[in-house]
């Protein structure tokens, strides 16, 4: 898809969050816009605070005080399923499949949010039950051809690699058919070749697909690669915000986290 020049519409909104744990500030006095069609990466030293901002984002955590508006409706009191219908999805750095099942039943759980019919229904397995199952299995069918998982399809999840397995995270999370993607280090523990092909999918979800994307992660080839803005939080405050090639060069990022050689 191309980009407008223009910055575009404000898809999410978070001000002046505070999120705290006990004694400890995880959040203080956040403030950030996620702006349509964008890939915004959050990166920042192991508890800035990056995971627990997607956890309040998608309603896991409630954070004492603050605004996180998405599509300019309040989510601060709304339960993380309903957030999800409301289209915001995401994948977990742990990973989360039922291993048990195949790659197939483990993309299809997550287009269970968009079945629309009754016990009755169900029971008979006929009319709209029927429509919408027929609906969702093309939706995941698709999916598993972009992942390029047609060879695994079938296959049980705990047979399969680890680099794999993050793809079906990643797939079970695009199954919701969100607007709004939240992606928790996607390549961490992967091999180079690996790496290169999550980003490719990353970009290719964005462009392709038009979704726009909370990105973490900890590789910064990866993120100065694929991002158009990035956020730098530091003991859950923000430090600095802008393009890569900004966030970069920014001294008080390479001093926080990109590192600082000693004189």
């Amino acid at each position: 898809m191309a980009f407008l020049k223009e910055r575009p519409a404000s898809l999410l909104e978070v001000e002046d969050l505070h999120m705290n744990f006990g004694g400890i500030h995880a959040l203080t006095d956040l403030s950030l816009h996620v702006y349509e069609g964008q890939i915004l990466s959050v990166i920042g030293p192991n508890g800035a605070g990056k995971t627990t901002l997607l956890n309040c984002i998608s309603g896991i955590y409630r954070a004492q005080k603050g605004v996180i508006r998405f599509l300019d409706k309040d989510l601060m009191r709304m339960s993380p399923c309903r957030i999800a219908r409301l289209g915001i999805a995401r994948s977990f750095q742990n990973i989360a499949l039922f291993r048990g099942m195949t790659v197939l039943d483990n993309l299809l759980i997550g287009q269970g949010l968009h079945l629309r019919y009754g016990l009755l229904s169900a029971a008979l397995y006929r009319g709209r039950a029927l429509k919408e199952e027929v609906k969702g299995r093309d939706r995941v069918e698709e999916l598993i051809e972009f992942l390029d998982l047609q060879h695994v399809r079938k296959a049980p999840v705990a047979s399969l690699s680890y680099g794999i397995q993050k793809k079906i995270e990643l797939g079970r999370a695009l199954a919701m058919e969100p607007r709004l993607l939240l992606i928790d280090e996607p390549v961490s523990g992967m091999n180079i070749e690996e790496t290169e092909d999550m980003a490719r999918y990353i970009l290719d979800i964005n462009e392709e697909l038009g979704m726009t994307i909370i990105l973490i992660e900890h590789d910064m080839g990866l993120v100065m690669d694929i991002s158009h803005r990035v956020t730098v939080l530091n003991f859950g405050v923000k430090i600095a915000e802008g393009p890569p090639e900004e966030i970069a060069k920014n001294p008080e990022v390479i001093k926080a986290y990109l590192g600082e050689e000693e004189a």
